[in-house]
């Protein structure tokens, strides 16, 4: 009868999974855990089961330790996977109320563990209970996929001259791979292979030393996502060579620390990331996606620990400086405050200190990365976006006596416009408008002849600026009827 029991609960139990995971988002369809980690709880009348998940990767050996740490409880433990095949069951281990079970996950994906009583909404026992992961490695098997710090053993021969594992990597991540022989004259060899089936890097023998042991080391890893690693040997399918070998993955102690150029670490608006500077690495690298006109505002404020002088870079994806900043924020601190980005995207930030390598102040710091909103998303239809930069034709006419343009302008920057006339008898005019279209100022005649000139204007606050370019119409003489071509300049001044 208990068989049956046991039978009817697991047809259940897969089916409330399977259905649960049709139904929702399956980021919700329990509580993540660690491969590795020690979780505890309570089951009860009110709270029968509870369910997690883990992401696992083909090759893993997972020992789950299920037991009561009070009351009669009596726990039991389901494991299924993604589509909601039953892994194992198990009630009781070894006359115990508890469960002692290994688990080699047959492929990457998300494993399901259901922590429940005996009979579930139909038992009776309660109490506290306390479930342990271990991680007890990856089997040795060729398509294993390996985390870092993995070690597996595997063997070339004339009928199998390779073998293959993957791993998943993070863009900034800085690894070594070294493939060991260990038994048979082998003289190994490494590939390493990117999703998309293009060999990365490779080695025959490990340069330096006295061996013919591979290894491929300060890898940098430039797009997050899944590689391969190819263990074979000199000449592959031609060599001749044999044996048994250790294939290890390690990650380097600056892994994902940005501090290379090739191996940016990431940073998302909204996110900040805490990080020190020293006279051997005395800055560090960060990157994001940005669309034109986004008004980004990156800070870097000094930590507890030193007395940095932070300084900022904003640079494009080629790291050619757009902006740079010393001490815009409090004190010593550095930020760009409300920048537009110029074009769509990937974007650099280096975070430094005052005069880089030839500073002298170390510490700890925070840098920040924010957006607020679209510099250009408040510029009504009637006026044409421009930036610095831009020369802009258009004409003065009795059906267009003027036009509108909009651009963003940050505090402290200082600009110049122009209105030639290139054709006509245009008398330009120019007015610079605030964000509520209110005059601030006007010309005339700056330029040559008949054309208008506004020259080093400081920008007072960071924000929305129009121009309009009209002709002449003034009270006191002049002709209000003049029309023509024209170019139209913004430009912004530096020094």
């Amino acid at each position: 009868m208990r068989k049956l029991l046991v039978a009817a609960l697991i047809l259940l139990l897969a089916q409330a999974l399977t259905g649960s995971a049709q139904e929702r988002d399956p980021e919700d369809a329990g509580t993540r855990i660690d491969p590795s980690g020690i979780i505890s709880g309570r089951l009860d009348d009110d709270n029968p089961r509870e369910v997690f998940f883990i992401d696992g990767l083909r090759g893993e050996v997972i020992q789950f330790e299920l037991r009561a740490i009070d009351g009669d409880l009596d726990p039991v433990l389901a494991v299924f996977d993604s589509r909601g095949a039953l892994e194992f069951y198990r009630d009781d281990s070894a006359g115990s109320l508890g469960v002692s079970q290994d688990l080699t996950l047959k492929a990457n994906g998300r494993y399901f563990l259901i922590v429940g009583r005996f009979g579930f909404h139909l038992g009776s026992s309660t109490g506290e209970y306390e479930l342990r992961l271990i991680r007890a490695g990856v089997i040795s098997e060729q398509g294993s996929a390996l985390r870092y710090g993995d070690s597996v053993i595997g063997t070339i021969s004339q009928t199998e001259p390779h073998a293959y594992y993957t791993f998943e990597a993070e863009q900034g991540d800085i690894l070594a791979i070294s493939m060991v022989r260990s038994s048979g004259d082998l003289d190994p060899y490494l590939k390493v292979i990117s999703a998309q089936r293009f060999v990365i890097a490779e080695n025959d023998d490990q340069a330096g030393a006295e061996t013919r042991n591979a290894r491929i080391g300060d890898l940098i890893i430039e797009q997050t996502g899944m590689y391969i690693i190819m263990a074979t040997r000199y000449r592959e399918a031609a060599g001749d060579s044999s044996g048994s070998f250790v294939l290890s993955i390690e990650e380097a102690e600056d892994s994902g620390a940005g501090t290379l150029q090739l191996a940016p670490l990431p940073i998302a608006f909204g996110e900040s990331r805490s990080a020190a500077l020293s006279h051997q690495q005395y800055e560090r690298f960060y990157t994001f996606s940005a669309s034109r006109n986004d008004l980004v505002t990156i800070s870097m404020s000094r930590g507890s620990v030193g007395e940095l002088d932070s300084y900022l870079i904003l640079t494009d994806a080629n790291f050619t400086p757009i902006v740079e900043d010393d001490d815009s924020g409090v004190g010593q601190n550095a930020m760009i405050a409300d920048y537009p980005i110029p074009a769509d995207g990937k974007y650099h930030i280096v975070a430094t200190r005052f005069e880089g390598g030839k500073g002298t102040s170390i510490g700890e710091f925070l840098l920040s990365l924010d957006a607020f909103g679209n510099a250009v998303e408040a510029i009504p239809d009637d006026a044409v976006s421009i930036s610095y930069g831009t020369s802009v034709p258009g004409k003065i006419s009795d059906e267009n006596d003027r036009d509108l343009y909009a651009f963003y302008a940050r505090q402290g920057e200082v600009i110049t416009v122009s209105m030639t006339r290139v054709d006509g008898d245009l008398d330009a005019y120019l007015e610079l408008l605030n964000g509520a279209q209110e005059v601030v100022l006007s010309n005339d005649d700056g330029g040559n002849g008949q054309n208008a000139l506004i020259d080093n204007y400081t920008i007072p606050h960071s924000g929305l600026y129009f121009i309009r370019a009209r002709r002449f119409f003034g009270s006191e003489g002049g002709n209000a009827n003049t029309a023509g071509g024209y170019v139209l300049v913004l430009a912004e001044r530096f020094g």
